[in-house]
């Protein structure tokens, strides 16, 4: 039988307890799931979205289920920087599980002023870049589809950053995603987040109008995993593994056999998002769910697992 540490992993140079992370914009900052679950108990936790300065985000209805999924048209709704510093940080400083702060902008000095700040906090292991969110007119998307303007950003932030790990997000709404992974990896990217949501619409026929006020939305949940997987290991072949770069892996993940078959696909570590508007504690589980899942096959190293597609 394997010990209870056994399902440790190695993320960018720091030992995650097990490779379960929240997944940015379904999480809050701490506080919203910490009555439903033992944060301590994850592997990592990745917080929503900040920027330089507050966001009240787009206009509602700006989030609408759908088959096997949902849209979500927030536009990166948060505290901003002061706030989430004065108050957020706090919080963040009662739990023993490295912490990673998802930033974004509107241009690529916003992103570097967040990064900046943030980065003079010790409690903070690292930052996900956002620059592939779909539901902004300035930012997001418009960085993440240009692999010379993810060169330069990611370049940027990592130079006001270099003793924080930096994750990169990337968006599918590309024509090749390893592109956009190689301009991370070599402007500085120290891990890459993928992947984010797809461009969606869903149409009222009695109005015939979009449901959403911003009229698309990020498509989540089970409906993109089976893609999600298939370019998580396009990536892991084609630019990960011979950086030796990890990737966290997400996209309807809802039990442990959706995270295993990410980590077998090449992710490292995987993150729970759109689950948890159903069960907020569904990150747990899973994290007791792989350690089952290690003890029914012997496996002794969840590293053994990961690239290890036939």
């Amino acid at each position: 039988m394997l010990r209870n540490n056994d399902i440790t992993i190695d993320f960018a140079g720091i030992t995650l307890k097990n490779p379960v992370m929240t997944a940015s914009g379904t999480c809050g900052y701490v506080d919203e799931l910490a009555d439903f679950m033992d944060i301590n108990n994850l592997g990592g936790f990745v917080t929503k979205s900040i920027t330089l300065k507050p966001r009240l985000g787009n206009p509602v209805p700006r989030i609408v289920e759908t088959d096997s999924g949902m849209l979500n048209a927030i536009g990166l709704a948060n505290v901003g920087l002061d706030k989430f510093v004065a108050e957020k940080l706090p919080l963040i400083r009662k739990y023993d599980v490295p912490f990673f702060v998802n930033i974004a902008g509107e241009t690529i000095e916003e992103y570097v002023a967040v990064a900046q700040r943030l980065a003079c906090f010790d409690e903070l292991a690292g930052m996900e870049l956002n620059i592939s969110c779909p539901n902004v007119k300035k930012g997001g998307i418009t960085f993440g589809t240009d692999p010379s303007l993810i060169s330069e950003i990611t370049s940027a932030v990592k130079a006001v950053c270099k003793d924080k790990i930096l994750i990169v997000k990337l968006t599918p709404n590309v024509t090749d995603i390893s592109k956009t992974a190689a301009a991370a990896v070599n402007a500085g990217a120290d891990a890459l987040s993928m992947i984010n949501t797809f461009t969606a619409m869903v149409i009222d026929i009695e109005t015939r109008k979009p449901v959403l006020a911003n009229r698309t939305g990020g498509l989540s949940g089970p409906a993109i995993k089976p893609i999600a997987v298939c370019l998580v290991n396009k990536v892991y072949n084609e630019v990960a593994a011979s950086a030796n770069i990890p990737i966290l892996a997400g996209g309807g993940v809802r039990t442990a056999s959706d995270a295993i078959e990410f980590i077998i696909a090449g992710a490292t570590a995987v993150t729970v998002g759109t689950a948890s508007f159903v069960y907020p504690d569904t990150a747990e589980k899973i994290v007791g769910q792989i350690r089952d899942y290690c003890q029914r096959h012997e496996i002794s190293n969840l590293n053994l697992l990961r690239g290890s597609l036939k």
